[in-house]
């Protein structure tokens, strides 16, 4: 008993390095958990890996072939880590013959996309940047009807990953968010996404996933990072001090737009079974005796194109991708105008909200869909666009609409999740 007083004792006595002693083996321990529960996630997704690995396939069949585009630079420099700890391990176990090509600079995956050979499945692991240069490198090409046809897997590495909300369950874990995205790609259920046809009058179209985003909201989150020092109260000072700088923060631009089409019933996923011999005999006979009477080419009538003048603080083209698995009548994107009429509070109050889904808009908001659509820019108007994240000049450019053009791997329980939603 009395060593234990005297253990006491000197613990109270020593107070100040009794407590740093304490903050450092509470965050020690906290850093040894992390570490043990990321290996668990590891070992359990390497465990199902395996399975897909000891699937028996005929002695003329290849395995599968996957063609990884690796951005090592995304998620300041931790992506090439992350990848080989994470998501390389599944992919060998499960018995596939994977490349891997890594980018060395800003672009470099649009050009990689010009010489990818045919495999079974393309892997993006990296953040928006690097999926938006693999979807422009990949559409650009001259054969992109049949490359398209290619199911994409998205591994989120990057600090943006706008796209994986739809695609994958999200946590707070990093490496489950990884595994998960890898384990979905084995699994092999997809989904078709639609995608915008960016084009400038001289530029090469650009092709993106979620959409264009340009206006006073988008300026001043490119600028929240300088404030860093902060902390919590970064994103309200960054709106506040623009505020201060210029306001009001109204932009003028003229948005012509042509209908939304209808959308076609899907394709079956399987093909119908063959008819019998006698049918197919028949029927051959049939078209011989009384041969069917070709239609004349239909005539396809001019797109009807409607002009808006809009004044407004943020605009945003998108597509329906945020549920890729929601059934709707027409093939559409949506334009949304914020109104201009804005006060320096509700500025920064919705600029809060649009740094953490800057798809969200408000009631007042102007909302149009089409098919396509072209933005008309006044003179010495500059300032920047975000297509998916990445900035790009702002210039009057056509948006067209091709519905369902990629497919992508999903989850099933992410599917579930956004089908549930729906009821």
């Amino acid at each position: 008993m009395a060593r234990v007083v005297k253990v006491f004792r000197t613990l109270r006595n020593h107070w100040k390095k009794t407590t740093f002693a304490v903050c450092v083996l509470s965050y020690g321990s906290h850093w040894l958990y992390g570490k043990h529960c990321d290996n668990v996630l590891r070992r359990e997704a390497c465990l199902v890996a395996r399975e897909f690995g000891r699937q028996q396939i005929a002695p003329q069949e290849a395995l599968r072939k996957a063609t990884v585009i690796l951005n090592p630079a995304a998620c300041s420099g931790k992506a090439n880590n992350l990848f080989e700890k994470n998501a390389a391990p599944i992919l060998h176990l499960a018995g596939i013959e994977v490349t891997i090509v890594k980018t060395d600079y800003e672009g470099q995956a649009k050009k990689l996309m010009e010489l990818m050979e045919q495999t079974d499945m393309l892997i993006v692991a990296g953040g928006d940047g690097t999926l938006q240069e693999v979807v422009t490198g990949l559409l650009r090409r001259p054969d992109q009807d049949k490359l398209s046809n290619i199911p994409i897997g998205f591994i989120p590495l990057g600090s943006h990953n706008s796209l994986s909300p739809s695609l994958h369950l999200l946590s707070d874990n990093k490496v489950k968010d990884i595994t998960s995205a890898t384990l979905s790609i084995l699994k092999g259920e997809t989904v078709p996404l639609d995608v915008l046809q960016i084009k400038g009058e001289k530029e090469q179209p650009v092709f993106a996933l979620m959409g264009l985003r340009w206006g006073a909201f988008r300026d001043v989150a490119a600028t929240i990072s300088k404030y860093w020092y902060l902390g919590p109260l970064k994103t309200n000072a960054a709106h506040w001090f623009r505020t201060l700088r210029e306001w009001p923060l109204v932009r003028e631009v003229s948005v012509s737009y042509s209908a939304p089409s209808l959308r076609p019933p899907d394709l079956p996923t399987q093909k119908a079974p063959r008819p019998n011999l006698l049918y197919r005999i028949a029927r051959r006979l049939k078209n011989y005796w009384n041969p069917p009477v070709e239609e004349p080419p239909k005539v396809e009538e001019p797109e009807e194109w409607k002009e808006q003048q809009l004044s407004t603080i943020e605009l945003l083209v998108q597509t329906h991708n945020k549920n890729p698995v929601e059934r709707r009548v027409t093939d559409s994107l949506m334009i949304c105008a914020e109104p201009d009429d804005f006060t320096v509070g509700e500025f920064i109050t919705v600029g809060t909200k649009k740094e953490e889904d800057p798809t969200v808009f408000t009631k007042a908001s102007t909302k149009l869909e089409a098919s396509a659509c072209r933005l008309q820019l006044p003179e010495g108007a500059g300032g920047f666009y975000n297509i998916d994240n990445e900035e790009y000049e702002a210039m009057p450019v056509e948006i067209r609409l091709l519905p369902r053009k990629l497919r992508f791997f999903i989850s099933a329980e992410r599917r579930q999740q956004l089908l549930s939603q729906m009821q």
